[in-house]
């Protein structure tokens, strides 16, 4: 194909994969950090709220309140700081008090500040104002952002320009009227970052080589079942039913593919259907016009043949009632010769009524094991007086049962005529042999007569009706040239073969038979 649907799939996929990494790479990359100082600030409020809460309560200094305080402080990363009134450190969570302390009052009080230590004594030494000062200047180098603001308290985002380190710090009153600082860096966000953005890179990486190798597996599973369809569609096309879809599967493709099986199966029937109405159809137009040929034929061949033994019959007729000759020897003759005629006009209908039925299938052939050694035996003795008065001998070699399948009473005209024929024709020693030569799971059986051989050029043609070699002596023993026509319907209807064939010494006819 030149658009494979696996291919597609396989590139939808891994474009889908590819598409969500950039994505997040770019959400990560661009939002994180926005989203990450909203959570702080959600952490600072919280902390505010909960110190609150303990001061309402009265358990801001119960060890259960200052247990929960360092788990908030764990787990944001803030840092507390809170003074009263007096100057009293009242809340903190950090060593470096001083820092804190700095920042609360830079906050506070701006730019006027009091030393870090010793504020409240009145006492200071040069150190400690050496520090002081240099804490003054510090927060002087410090920038600031507001980013929410009210009565109680402001939240700034404030970063150290000589440290380059941001931070987010909450400062203001407490409900007791102390001043507090809540302070969380947030420095360490962009380098979280970057390694959340590397360590997306890696993951991203792994699953798109993990995800092509099941998007492959999983896009050959998927078109497995449509390929199979799409074959079975193909062969369906040409009107090939045998394939059935075999993938099976509860879902869609399987539901589909089973209904592909029931409309084969459908269509199968129906064409089968059609093709025998079709068939019987076409048999009936055949069988039409075969009616119609064999009417025409039917009617030339027997006005032909009926027209010598009726004019023979009609003359020696009037001449009985004319009284041409009054001598009774006379009157015995042209009775005879009438009587032969009809005998003959008789055998030739009946011939032709039998040969018509074996035409047009209405005698139906019934195939049944008889012994046909005796069924010859019998025909050679209903023929006995008809070879004696021609002075014929007939060898049979055929001396034990030979068993076969066939119609026994079709058989027996098929030998009848054979062996009529060779009475007909048999000249010179004027011998007639009947036997039988082994053909594998068929017996051949043959009558060969002595005598002039028929000419090449009718050996074709002696199986048509009416047909006659040679006219002057089939008239003289009474043919009608049907007998080997029966011939050829009745084993045509057995489906076997049948032929002649010419010897220096005269002809035999043949037939073969199913011996098992």
């Amino acid at each position: 194909m030149k658009r494979s649907l696996r291919k597609e799939l396989f590139f939808i996929f891994l474009g889908v994969l590819l598409l969500v990494l950039a994505l997040s790479y770019f959400v990560n990359n661009k939002f994180l950090e926005k989203y990450y100082i909203v959570n702080k600030q959600k952490s600072l409020i919280t902390a505010y709220n909960e110190i609150n809460e303990a001061i309402s309560t009265k358990d801001v200094n119960s060890d259960a309140f200052q247990l929960r305080l360092e788990k908030i402080c764990a787990a944001s990363n803030l840092s507390i700081y809170a003074i009263d009134s007096s100057g009293q450190v009242y809340l903190s969570s950090t060593s470096d008090e001083g820092m804190l302390r700095n920042r609360l009052l830079a906050h506070v009080f701006g730019a006027t500040l009091s030393p870090p230590s010793d504020v409240d004594n009145g006492t200071s030494d040069s150190s400690s104002s050496g520090d002081y000062s240099n804490s003054q200047n510090n927060m002087l180098q410090d920038t600031e952002t507001v980013l929410e603001q009210n009565d109680s308290y402001q939240l700034v985002r404030s970063t150290d320009e000589r440290m380059k380190t941001e931070y987010l710090e909450m400062w203001g009153v407490l409900q007791d009227g102390s001043a507090f600082l809540l302070r969380t860096p947030l420095e360490s966000i962009r380098e979280s970052a970057s390694i959340a953005n590397r360590f997306l890179i890696y993951t991203g990486i792994f699953g798109i080589v993990l995800g092509s190798i099941l998007i492959f597996f999983f896009a050959r599973r998927v078109t497995k079942p449509i390929n199979e369809l799409a074959l079975l569609s193909d062969k369906m096309a040409g009107l090939d039913f045998n394939a059935r879809y075999t993938s099976g599967g509860r879902n869609e493709i399987g539901v589909l593919g089973e209904n592909f099986n029931k409309m084969n199966k459908s269509l199968e029937s129906a064409i089968s259907e059609l093709k025998t109405a079709n068939l019987k159809l076409q048999k009936d137009l055949e069988q039409k016009d075969k009616l119609e040929e064999m009417r025409t034929e039917f009617l030339g061949n027997v006005s032909h043949e009926l027209k010598t033994p009726i004019a023979l019959i009609q003359g020696y007729a009037e001449g009985l009632q004319d009284n041409v000759n009054d001598d009774p020897e006379s009157r015995n003759f042209y009775c005879d010769v009438i009587i032969d005629e009809a005998g003959k006009m008789n055998k030739m209908v009946k011939n032709l009524l039998s040969l018509n039925q074996l035409e047009f299938g209405e005698d139906d052939t019934v195939l049944a094991r008889f012994n046909i050694t005796e069924l010859i035996s019998g025909v050679i003795q209903n023929c006995d007086i008809m070879a004696k008065q021609k002075d014929i001998t007939i060898r049979f070699l055929i001396d034990s049962p030979l068993y076969v399948w066939g119609d026994e009473f079709k058989i027996e005209q098929v030998v009848t005529n054979y062996l009529n024929n060779a009475l007909n024709h048999a000249d010179g020693p004027k011998l007639v042999t009947i036997g039988c030569r082994d053909a594998g799971e068929k017996l051949r059986f043959f009558v060969h007569n002595t005598g002039n051989p028929i000419p090449e050029d009718d050996l074709p043609r002696i199986w048509e009706k009416f047909y006659k070699v040679d006219k002057a002596r089939t008239r003289e023993y009474g043919g009608n040239g049907i007998g080997l026509s029966i011939v050829r319907a009745v084993m045509e209807a057995h489906e076997q073969a049948y032929g002649v064939r010419n010897y220096d010494n005269g002809v035999e006819f043949w037939f073969e038979l199913d011996r098992k």
